[in-house]
């Protein structure tokens, strides 16, 4: 029988769209957890280097690394070079957690205004970039009979969300990828999960907790109330990297939307 391990410390892990509010909670989170990290960003790098600055400050930490990567999730040949860079700044073949994160998630609420264009370039970054890191880290975390795979999905989904159906497609397909993974990896000590955030502040989707009736944000119509946090989103990370018995789930984490 395999043995029980949920040790996540001194592992290393990737983060794409670390600069944003749910990639930048996962990294502290994890790093709080004595985790190496690989962060990446597409365009703000001083976020995305500030809060390299902010974990290496932190006191007892010296023994981690941390390494910040501009990286394209449009493009498969920046997401190849991500992984040539993390051998170089941590010494291994890829991450032993992945958090893949990066999205895009433009608001077009009718098919009829979504073009061809616009449906392509969000499969790429939702779903077709997820099955690269995906295949690029697989090989690394089967060599050491140890891995995580989380996705941040959507609510969308599951319930076809407010933005357009290209983005619930791109989310819905990355439900699937993670069902699909999970059943195929799971004796090699791989585990597999998606967690499904919805009206999550501080994430550029949704502005604050002051949004306006009418809105996507406004507060009454989540049934708890009020705006979900990124660190909230991050706590689900946290459990689905500490507990390996856990695989092929999908968590919403929505305030009671559904």
């Amino acid at each position: 029988m395999p043995e029980v391990n949920n040790d996540i410390a001194g592992k290393l892990a990737l983060i794409t769209g670390a600069s944003g509010g749910i990639g930048a909670a996962c990294a502290r989170a994890l790093w709080a957890q004595d985790v190496s990290v690989a962060l990446t960003y597409h365009q703000n790098a001083d976020k995305a280097t500030s809060l390299a600055e902010e974990l290496k400050s932190q006191p007892n930490r010296s023994h981690l690394r941390v390494s910040v990567h501009k990286v394209d999730t449009h493009d498969a040949e920046s997401i190849n070079n991500l992984f040539q860079e993390i051998k170089a700044a941590h010494g291994q073949d890829g991450p032993d957690i992945l958090v893949s994160n990066a999205g895009h998630g433009k608001r077009v609420p009718n098919i009829l205004d979504i073009t061809i264009e616009e449906f392509d370039f969000t499969l790429s970054v939702n779903l077709r970039a997820s099955v690269i890191l995906s295949k690029l880290a697989i090989p690394h975390m089967t060599s050491r009979h140890w891995g995580r795979i989380i996705y941040v999905s959507s609510l969308a989904a599951h319930g076809g969300g407010i933005n357009g159906c290209h983005y619930a497609a791109s989310k819905a397909g990355l439900h699937g990828l993670m069902r699909s993974l999970a059943n195929k990896h799971a004796r090699e000590g791989i585990t597999v999960n998606d967690v499904a955030p919805a009206m999550i502040r501080d994430t550029g989707m949704i502005p604050d907790e002051r949004s306006v009736e009418g809105t996507p944000g406004d507060v009454r119509n989540i049934p708890v109330g009020r705006l979900g946090t990124p660190e909230e989103v991050a706590n689900v990370v946290l459990m689905f990297c500490k507990t390996g018995y856990m695989t092929g789930q999908s968590v919403l984490v929505s305030g009671g939307l559904k």
